[in-house]
């Protein structure tokens, strides 16, 4: 079954049995008070937006059966697939694998390396773990859906600029149509968002823009409906 997406730069048509839905990065450590994401001097408070436009529209994909993979950026309990670049950006104290109020932060197997109660994923979602920001690296996404014969996202998750911008632009190198949706999505920096969404759909014509589509999520839920 065909749906259709109204979207920027240009409607999609894509095949539902060919479309997943991937929520980026949804986790305690970035949107909770104590987290990586606090501990780098953020405001968290400017991310809970995109929760209740990502449970809308992952509620619309269960019921329309789409495959659903949620990720989760951390790393492993010893630290060793985090590179020293990327541990040294906090400060002292408050870095990748010190305690926290949610135990070691951006470490697997942590509370704060949970998803959000609100987007728990379901028995049989995929739940992807990645050490870096796009989901693609150093993972099997890939071969997940090319073994279910996807060549649609619709991607949610946070933040705009550098998760989910990286995920999309690796997918689209790879040859997917990404539909990014954007009051699911939230960054730290407003500025930021509406960049990293311009930029997706920038210099774009019937066939979309340089890296995708955006939409957002009444249009992704009347789509599946």
């Amino acid at each position: 079954m065909s749906i259709l997406i109204e979207a920027e730069p240009a409607p999609l048509a894509a095949e539902r049995a060919a479309t997943a839905l991937v929520i980026i990065d949804m986790q305690r450590d970035f949107l909770l008070p104590g987290g990586f994401g606090e501990a780098l001097g953020n405001d968290v408070s400017r991310l809970a937006a995109a929760i209740g436009p990502c449970r809308a529209v992952l509620a619309a994909a269960r019921a329309a059966g789409l495959l659903v993979i949620h990720t989760r950026e951390g790393h492993r309990p010893d630290l060793t697939d985090c590179p020293p670049a990327k541990w040294e950006r906090g400060p002292p104290g408050r870095r990748i694998g010190d305690p926290g109020p949610m135990g070691r932060i951006l470490v697997r197997g942590e509370p704060g390396h949970d998803i959000v109660p609100e987007l728990v994923p379901a028995p049989g979602e995929v739940v992807l773990d990645k050490p870096g920001k796009g989901a693609f690296c150093e993972t099997d996404l890939d071969l997940i859906l090319r073994n279910r014969g996807i060549r649609t996202l619709l991607v949610c998750g946070v933040t705009t600029e550098v998760c989910v911008n990286t995920t999309v632009r690796e997918a689209n190198d790879r040859g997917y149509r990404c539909v990014v949706l954007a009051d699911c999505c939230g960054s730290y920096f407003p500025e930021f968002h509406a960049t990293g969404l311009a930029m997706i759909k920038a210099q774009g014509g019937a066939g979309g823009g340089i890296f995708g589509w955006v939409a957002d999520s009444a249009a992704a839920v009347r789509a599946l409906a």
